[in-house]
């Protein structure tokens, strides 16, 4: 296979991968009645037995082994699974509630918490950029409190809970598909107790409906396919090109929001989108910068 060829078939990867991720508000919009901790719960389960079908079928057993032999990095499997559990959680309630919007918010503010996170946690150094990003991101958040009287607190849950996420993804030695296994694995007993439990109270919507049950099962592949994408679009494509394609799931997640959801978008949140933007051409900007610098030493 050629470089260009490579190319075209990891951009078509990323596309499906980031495409996937911005329209499952339209996925999770579907569970008419149906509380966004059962979804969850439903979530968990359903990735995790087709996880177990993904993984036998691509012989990667070893990979899930070797997490387990080393139980010591175990703990930060669980905390990632806990905190992408929070995540997953935040964004259906937000779904189910109509903040599509600041769900949107949150995941354009992802790559900057990360590099906020670097310097705080890991003591990297930022660039004059970052820092005027970071800047421009706090002044935006500043101001909706101001505003509008409270803060969006979905987009900063969202946005904290999926950087402190990626923050410790980087201490675990496992790929992308092997990890999400694990972490599912990890949260499958509480799953299960959970699903138990709204079954013996009689709350549990599984069986209420065959398009419902269908749908729940549904919510598990949808969870790894666009990461099988994902994995195959960065093994493709240069980290820059990977990280302009991130912004498609905010940004389809955005025009969903106001064109099929018809969430009202006032100037206050118009003018915060507008901070966050800029800061995002800043950080992008000093993310090409860098590597040009690298190339020519």
């Amino acid at each position: 296979m050629t470089q260009r060829s490579a190319s075209r078939q990891g951009v078509m990867y990323g596309l499906l991968a980031y495409g996937m991720w911005g329209c499952f508000p339209l996925f999770f919009a579907m569970f008419d009645g149906v509380p966004a901790l059962e979804i969850l719960l439903h979530r968990i389960l359903w990735s995790c037995l087709f996880l177990i079908l993904v993984i036998s079928v691509l012989q990667r057993w070893h990979h899930v082994m070797a997490a387990f032999a080393h139980s010591s990095g175990l703990w930060r499997v669980l905390g990632c699974a806990i905190l992408i559990a929070v995540n997953w959680g935040l964004y259906i309630y937000a779904v189910e509630t109509r903040h599509v919007l600041q769900a949107s918010l949150g995941y354009f503010m992802t790559p900057l918490v990360n590099v906020a996170l670097g310097m705080l946690v890991l003591k990297e150094r930022i660039n004059r950029f970052q820092l005027i990003a970071i800047a421009l991101a706090g002044t935006a958040i500043l101001l909706q409190l101001i505003q509008l009287g409270h803060l969006p607190w979905i987009s900063l849950a969202l946005a904290i809970s999926f950087g402190v996420y990626g923050l410790l993804r980087k201490q675990v030695k496992l790929d992308g598909l092997s990890g999400l296994f694990v972490e599912t694995l990890l949260l499958l007993p509480l799953a299960g107790i959970g699903l138990v439990w709204l079954s013996h109270q009689e709350l549990s919507h599984f069986f209420s409906a065959t398009h419902t049950s269908m749908l729940l099962i549904a919510s598990g592949i949808i969870t790894a396919v666009p990461l099988l994408a994902f994995a195959g679009a960065a093994r493709r494509l240069p980290l820059g090109t990977l990280g302009f394609l991130m912004y498609i799931n905010p940004t389809l997640q955005f025009l969903i929001a106001i064109w099929v959801f018809g969430e009202p978008l006032q100037i206050e949140q118009l003018t915060t989108f507008a901070l966050i933007w800029v800061s995002l051409a800043l950080y992008s900007l000093s993310s090409w910068k860098r590597p040009s610098r690298a190339a020519s030493t």
